[in-house]
């Protein structure tokens, strides 16, 4: 495929995802990915966990809308019977009220109106369900110097609100392989170990890509899907100048513990939101707990310059957030090997995606997308086929934004929420909640 109508850069989960319904829609796509597997950058990284509460109304809609995929995963993707496909588990998701959430009023409004089930749930529900569980309050999350680090502060958790139909993707590495050998089945083609090195321009507008071994493939569209290296791709492009939204590479930490002894929480857990700790879990293989950041502000943010030189070793930060979830479960015993993940998040100004144009004709981004987008690729690749059909069929996106209607749940939203150029959220959390 030396002339596709449509280069996608990278093979993530998210680029799958758009090359498998852009390939559906009849376009001729050639994916690329500097990584020699698809699937292997930050997606495989990811927590992969399916939930439905946002702090914008839009970005509960979108959510909701996806699991509806992740629920019917074998009948979207239509692969031959006996496929390994990924696996989702829903365990529902348990997101505790504080005032730093404003106790969950607003989100679950937005569940209301779109008929997304949730319930309420009291203290005393939390216990039945996780017996392991303290509902001492230790707000604001602190880190292990601070010497009033692991005392209550008198307070109680109140409650929480259980979003029953959340979950997780045992592996989602294979998901977005997935997508891609679905992909293939309408035509697409993919090639790994291909480094972009230079996007390419011609008549105003984008001509294509030259890679680092200097070979050129040449395509009226270009779509930066390519994670942690999404701001340098931009670069590349030119496109940075009218954009008030920035991405960067993100360093996160991922803890791995086993589950406290007598308690099965890969079976009888479930996924916890908790920013009276700042931290947010879901069961894991072998009876272990996976244990991830909520950024508080005593936290330092580890932005790094590109998506290859950084530190994959584990820090005191693992060590933290162990200790962090500990105040929450007593009784939790915490290995002095360290396991776990180190990757990248590729993290956008105010935490919510770019799916959009660029300034440059024929460019587009989906970036901006890592820590809380994983489970919307579905409805993402889905958006982007239409936005791309919608610019390249002459729509002023910039001017009068696509207005693209969700399938399962009926909705319409206005994809110029996720513009490179929108003012900075301030409904965001500004975390890895969105």
């Amino acid at each position: 495929m030396s002339q596709p109508d449509a280069i996608i850069i990278g093979t993530g989960v998210i680029g799958a995802a758009i090359a498998f319904e852009m390939s559906k829609a009849g376009w001729k796509t050639l994916s690329l990915d500097r990584n020699t597997q698809v699937g292997h950058g930050s997606t495989a990284g990811s927590c992969a966990i399916i939930r439905m509460h946002y702090s914008t109304f839009d970005g509960t809609a979108f959510a909701w809308e996806g699991y509806h995929y992740w629920r019917d995963w074998d009948e979207y993707l239509g692969l031959p019977a006996g496929t390994d496909l990924a696996q989702f588990r829903q365990t529902g998701c348990l997101v505790m009220k504080t005032e730093a959430n404003g106790f969950l009023d607003k989100h679950k409004q937005y569940s209301t109106e779109l008929d997304c089930p949730f319930e309420d749930w009291g203290a005393d529900k939390i216990a039945e369900r996780l017996p392991i569980y303290s509902l001492e309050s230790f707000a604001p999350a602190k880190r292990m110097d601070d010497p009033t680090f692991g005392q209550p502060n008198g307070g109680k958790m109140q409650g929480a609100v259980f979003w029953p139909k959340a979950g997780y993707v045992t592996d989602p590495a294979l998901s977005a392989q997935n997508l891609i050998e679905a992909a293939k089945i309408n035509g697409a083609q993919v090639r790994t170990g291909a480094e972009v090195a230079e996007i390419l321009t011609g008549n105003g507008r984008v001509s294509g890509v030259r890679l680092a071994t200097g070979e050129e493939i040449h395509s009226p569209i270009v779509i930066n899907v390519a994670g942690p290296g999404s701001a340098i791709i931009n670069r590349m492009a030119g496109v940075l100048g009218d954009m008030t939204i920035e991405t960067r590479p993100l360093r996160q930490e991922v803890v791995h513990v086993p589950a406290p002894e007598g308690f099965n929480f890969e079976r009888d857990g479930t996924i916890v939101s908790d920013s009276d700790i700042a931290l947010y879990c879901r069961p894991e293989h072998g009876n272990h707990i996976l244990i991830g950041s909520e950024d508080p502000e005593c936290d330092p943010h580890q932005w790094c310059d590109d998506d290859v030189h950084y530190d994959r070793n584990f820090t005191d930060q693992w060590t933290t957030q162990a200790m962090r979830y500990a105040q929450r479960v007593p009784g939790l015993g915490i290995p002095s090997k360290t396991r776990g993940v180190v990757d990248l998040y590729d993290a956008s100004t105010d935490w919510i995606p770019i799916y959009d144009r660029s300034s440059l004709p024929g460019f587009y981004m989906a970036c901006g997308t890592s820590g809380n987008q994983y489970k919307n690729a579905p409805i993402a690749g889905k958006m982007m086929a239409s936005l791309v059909e919608y610019s390249e069929n002459g729509g002023d996106h910039d001017a009068r934004p696509l207005q693209f209607q969700l399938p399962y749940i009926q909705h319409s939203i206005d994809v110029g929420f996720y513009s490179r150029k929108r003012p900075i959220n301030a409904e965001s959390s500004f975390s890895v909640l969105g």
